[in-house]
């Protein structure tokens, strides 16, 4: 029952936080929803029942979905706890989850400094990879190129160029964003 209460008052206040963001007066959504200002003030402030009816006709009018209008505060949708993956001189943490659409965020521990050619697996994979080097330095390995990447400095190439990230002078750390395919190409623990 506190869990409906909770998203009833929850939802209560996204509609008037949305309203307010877009500076509309309560005439203005009430309008855009078919509803009296007076009916609205009620819903806003929890005079009023929230009915599905009304509930469809106001996410219709702020242009958001129902669901976004419904969801739940659930504390697990923002904490993430990134679990460590060690393999090939470097520990992975994933910053984003493994469901979630569209790109990876990484934390990547890279201590394999080798550049020996036969230790070191150029990857090539269809889009473009980007990270930032957020302690110590690491070696871009990219075609024929060694490119050293310094603390504070970012990196973006296309990744149908063969590469590979080594650490240069001790243990680094980089924050990288990748696609699907940069996903399946660098984390995937058996490449």
């Amino acid at each position: 029952m506190k869990q409906e209460a909770d998203l009833d008052t929850t939802v209560r206040m996204r509609i008037r936080s949305l309203r307010k963001a877009r500076g509309w007066s309560l005439d203005t959504l009430a309008e855009r929803a078919f509803m009296s200002p007076s009916n609205l003030s009620r819903i806003e402030t929890g005079a009023r029942t929230l009915s599905l009816h009304q509930l469809t006709a106001l996410a219709r009018a702020l242009n958001i979905s129902l669901d976004q209008l419904t969801e739940s505060e659930d504390d697990a949708d923002v904490v993430i706890r990134p679990q460590q993956d060690k393999h090939r001189g470097l520990t992975t943490w994933l910053l984003t989850r493994a469901d979630s659409p569209g790109h990876t965020v990484a934390k990547m521990r890279i201590t394999d400094e080798s550049l020996e050619p036969a230790s070191t697996h150029l990857g090539v994979h269809p889009g473009r990879d980007w990270f930032t080097v957020l302690s110590g330095t690491v070696t871009l390995l990219l075609g024929a190129r060694a490119i050293r990447v310094e603390t504070g400095d970012a990196a973006e190439f296309s990744t149908m160029t063969p590469h590979a990230i080594k650490a240069h002078g001790g243990p680094a750390e980089i924050l990288c964003i990748l696609d699907r395919e940069g996903q399946h190409s660098h984390l995937d623990p058996a490449k």
